[in-house]
């Protein structure tokens, strides 16, 4: 007979199971409110955790979570631990407070080698949606004269050198790095490329948008403190 997990898949359904085994949310808010009254507020943070994350429209959990986070920051002598316990205050009281970094900006992009733009591709891949493709690209680098191969299956891209044949599309770019970056950003597809004559193409062009469809889109503006 299969049994349940003892704890659910993701916070939240780990936050509900703890939650329920405190007492419910009064109880845990209750030792949570004795722990920062006597100064133990490290252990306050980690109840009104759960309690928040069961619940996060718990706003007496959130004030009492901001509270605590305000006194950790003031006991921080690390600067960094500082600005990120006082933001995770601001955030459960007024929300997100999003930011004004753009990870596709011309001077970051410009700092980044061919392998780190690959690994962007990577760490955007869905997962549990891409889990069944299995998709190959070739990229023939003219200017360094490298050839990468990017292979995604099993729900995850990986690539390495390469020169072997059996790839569903191959990319031959007349300028490596520059190309590259406009197809990563999205800012341009292959056909776009080819026809402006920096970049041949032979094999299925479509599969480059089979695989853009199974990127994430990247959010720099997410909650740091709630679910």
């Amino acid at each position: 007979m299969a049994t349940q997990p003892i704890c659910g898949n993701t916070p939240e359904e780990q936050a509900i199971r703890y939650v329920t085994a405190m007492g419910g949310a009064q109880a845990a808010l209750h030792h949570a409110q004795e722990a920062h009254s006597s100064g133990d507020f490290r252990w306050a943070a980690t109840v009104l955790n759960h309690v928040i994350f069961a619940d996060p429209q718990n706003m007496a959990a959130r004030e009492l979570q901001a509270s605590t986070f305000e006194q950790l920051a003031y006991g921080s002598e690390n600067g960094t631990w500082r600005n990120f316990f006082l933001t995770g205050a601001h955030e459960l009281r007024h929300g997100n407070v999003g930011t004004p970094t753009s990870t596709a900006s011309p001077d970051f992009l410009q700092a980044l080698s061919v392998e780190q733009l690959l690994d962007s591709l990577a760490i955007r891949v869905d997962g549990p949606r891409s889990w069944d493709e299995r998709i190959v690209i070739e990229w023939a680098l003219n200017d360094s004269a490298r050839r990468i191969r990017i292979v995604l299956a099993n729900g995850v891209l990986t690539h390495h050198p390469t020169s072997t044949p059996g790839a569903d599309l191959e990319l031959e770019l007349t300028s490596d790095i520059t190309t590259l970056r406009l197809l990563v950003t999205g800012l341009a597809d292959p056909s776009d490329l080819a026809e402006a004559g920096r970049l041949q193409h032979s094999g299925a062009i479509g599969r480059w948008q089979d695989l853009v469809a199974l990127l994430d889109k990247p959010d720099p503006a997410f909650e740091i403190v709630l679910p």
